[in-house]
């Protein structure tokens, strides 16, 4: 399984790098106001990829953060044991994950 993942990435990898080198040509996006931005066109694409990552990440931060503060909340209302609490016997098994 770990030889098939490293082919997959290996796949990927060139067929990305097969891309970069089939787009070299410059291209031309027209901006607002007459600006234009000439740049090979494989670095036009990745622009408008990485421009759309970050647009989807700034879209989830208040998410994001409306989760955290309910994870923080829920935290906060569990009741916290006294310190002098003998703590409770595990059965004699496998401890918990595996670990």
């Amino acid at each position: 399984m770990k030889y098939f993942l490293w082919l997959l990435k290996a796949a990927i990898f060139f067929t990305l790098f097969a891309f970069a080198l089939n787009n070299q040509q410059d291209a031309t996006v027209h901006l607002f106001f007459g600006a234009q931005w000439r740049a090979p066109q494989v670095l036009i694409v990745l622009t408008a990829f990485a421009l759309g990552l970050v647009a989807g990440v700034l879209g989830m931060v208040p998410r994001w953060w409306k989760h955290r503060s309910a994870a923080r909340r829920v935290q906060a209302e569990q009741p916290v044991p006294a310190a002098s609490a003998a703590p409770s016997a595990l059965p004699d098994s496998d401890p918990p994950h595996g670990i």
